[in-house]
């Protein structure tokens, strides 16, 4: 692959432009299609129970290069690209689906009226989903092209080196599917049959109150070593405030007397350190990462208003226009104006999407300024550092303001407030996706226009199943239970709750804040540590374990040479290993969320305790190990 270099002039991708190669095939449709589905299906309820999700486009591009070049003997890098352009498509619905219609269905339970239908939530996700696509389309040329060599936009060059190294496709993908078989078989075992507990805890002796615990889970492990030992240590730093600082101090005072404090309805004293973290804890959890995702929206205004700056001039340079050259061929401003145009009208008009025209409106205003943020700030640092929760926080705030003030409040007003939220979060989650994906496209030479089609069709593909996934684990475990927290949607639903109605304990969300305020001073990351602030322990300890395997490589690094290259390699296979667990946890959680629906009942009446559950622990956390740490590499 050429060099990048500021001089887009210069640059020539993998795959020249007069070259033709199979690209968008019946092949890449259908796998790409397949790998949304199961990518988004598994983010979502990774999202749901530890309020992150991971990139599905390395995994994604890994598995086509298996499947395509391995079982096909096909060689086409711009067929793999398509597949993984459409395939991570899947998880960023589910990422943005996941912060904030969960609340639809915890609002259903406590208003005692019918959950949120499968088609309306399938289209709030297609409606996000596509308006994140075709914002996103009349920036690539100045985000993509003109700022080639300056935005390095690193998930999709990382993509694009992974592509370029196809010819070790069949064993990196190997390693993959090795991950997801074995995420499967453990989740089985320990939640379908039920052999050990997935959740371990005990009380810490002679401390009353505190307690440490851990769900012994593979997504969980899997996740801690692709974020690392630092973001795994912030979100355990998280947990032993609120679990070794917090609810102890509460407990004690609480012993004190029959003290009853709102929002519990009993003493203190009774709650034990469940009760104390599910009435007090979240909530100065939810303030923390109130504060943060804003704080973070904040200090990029700089960015912000830059970015827009340039994009409006480029607008008016004529960004959209089309040229002959394959490479530089975009879906014609023309069509995607018009098809903007159709969905707005189609929001103020349906009452599906009840939202109407002041909704409409806002999510037009917002969505193109935060799908311009987005595209923009993950070209800097990232998606993983993208301030999605931020900007959909600022949606929701500005939209319960203006819809209380016009009279749209209430129930319905709250409704309407969170279904402008979802659809803002959907658009940041995509149009970011979409950046990298036409990154990756860019550096190997892909026809821009097919990839742009390309994450239409994901959006499609997984908007059409996160309705089902969603529906199922409502009616298998409910949203806002140990099983599956939900954070971001209950923090998006407090969010509305306090601007519509004003019955939030906000003493705690303040507390949260000035916790945040101080993190903030001490120049920590505020959302990671208010995460772990938010969730149980629980959530923290395994993926702490998964974050020390990791920087057991990190340690290893930097001492230059093959040495270097070497631990690269087995940094990369155990990213791919750890994709698979979450993978194969994603979806096995699925599947019993429906045998929980349907009443069928797989357990061997066989448990083997919490040393069982330490034992197992322990056996995976080695078989990471060995395709990480103790993997040979030539």
């Amino acid at each position: 692959m050429a060099k990048s270099d500021s001089s887009t002039k210069e640059f020539k991708p993998f795959i020249s432009a007069d070259r033709v190669l199979p690209e968008f095939t019946k092949t890449s449709f259908i796998l790409g299609i397949l790998l949304a589905v199961i990518f988004g299906a598994a983010n979502a309820y990774l999202g749901l129970k530890v309020g992150m999700t991971i990139s599905a486009s390395i995994p994604a591009a890994v598995i086509s290069m298996g499947i395509i070049r391995g079982l096909f003997k096909k060689e086409s890098i711009l067929e793999n690209n398509l597949v993984q352009t459409i395939g991570s498509a899947g998880e960023s619905v589910a990422a943005g689906a996941i912060f904030t219609l969960p609340a639809l269905y915890i609002w259903s339970t406590e208003w005692n009226m019918g959950a949120p239908s499968l088609f309306t939530i399938t289209v709030i996700a297609i409606i996000g989903g596509t308006l994140g696509v075709l914002f996103m389309i009349p920036l690539r040329k100045a985000l993509i092209v003109k700022e080639h060599g300056i935005l390095p936009y690193p998930e999709g060059t990382a993509c694009a080196e992974v592509l370029l190294a196809g010819e070790e496709g069949g064993q990196k993908a190997k390693t993959t599917f090795l991950g997801l078989g074995i995420g499967a078989i453990y989740k089985f075992i320990a939640d379908g049959f039920k052999l050990f507990p997935s959740e371990i805890e005990t009380a810490i002796p002679g401390y009353k109150g505190a307690a440490i615990g851990a769900d012994v889970l593979p997504a969980l492990l899997g996740v801690g070593f692709i974020i690392g030992p630092q973001i795994s240590a912030y979100m355990l730093a998280g947990a032993v405030i609120g679990w070794f600082g917090l609810i102890p101090l509460i407990d004690y005072i609480g012993n004190m007397g029959e003290i009853i404090m709102y929002p519990a309805t009993v003493p203190i004293s009774e709650l034990g350190y469940w009760g104390i973290w599910d009435s007090y804890i979240r909530y100065v959890g939810a303030g923390a990462v109130a504060f943060g995702g804003i704080f973070s929206l904040i200090k990029s205004l700089p960015l912000i208003i830059q970015t827009f700056k340039d994009a409006m001039k480029d607008y008016s340079g004529g960004v959209g226009e089309q040229t002959n050259k394959r490479t530089d061929q975009d879906l014609s401003l023309k069509l995607v104006l018009i098809a903007v145009l159709v969905i707005v009208l189609a929001m103020m008009m349906l009452p599906i999407i009840p939202v109407g025209f002041v909704g409409a409106l806002l999510i037009a205003i917002f969505g193109f300024f935060f799908a311009t943020v987005s595209s923009r700030i993950v070209g800097l640092v990232g998606s993983s550092s993208n301030p999605v929760s931020g900007m959909t926080i600022a949606t929701l705030i500005i939209t319960a303001i203006i819809f209380k003030a016009t009279g749209n409040d209430g129930q319905a007003g709250m409704i309407a407030t969170l279904t402008v939220g979802s659809i803002i979060a959907i658009i940041a989650a995509i149009s970011g996706d979409t950046s990298q994906d036409l990154k990756t496209g860019f550096l190997v030479g892909a026809t821009p226009k097919k990839q742009q089609i390309g994450e239409i069709v994901g959006v499609v593909a997984s908007a059409l199943v996160i309705g089902l996934v969603l529906t199922l684990l409502n009616e298998a475990w409910g949203f806002g239970s140990n099983e599956l927290p939900a954070p971001q949607a209950t923090l998006m639903r407090l969010v509305i709750e306090g601007v519509m109605g004003g019955n939030l304990p906000w003493t705690l969300i303040f507390v949260g804040i000035g916790v945040g305020v101080a993190i903030e001073l001490l120049g920590l990351p505020v959302l990671p540590i208010a995460i772990g602030l938010y969730l149980p322990i629980h959530l923290s300890t395994p993926i702490m374990v998964g974050g020390i395997v990791r920087g057991i490589l990190n340690r290893k690094l930097n001492k230059n040479g093959d040495e270097d290259q070497k631990v690269s390699q087995k940094i990369d296979s155990g990213i791919l290993f750890a994709s698979g667990l979450i993978a194969g946890e994603g979806l096995i959680g699925i599947l019993l969320a429906v045998f929980a629906v349907l009443g069928v009942d797989l357990v061997l009446g066989i448990d083997l305790g919490q040393i069982g559950s330490l034992i197992f622990f322990g056996i995976l956390t080695y078989l990471l190990m060995k395709f990480s740490v103790f993997k040979k590499v030539d």
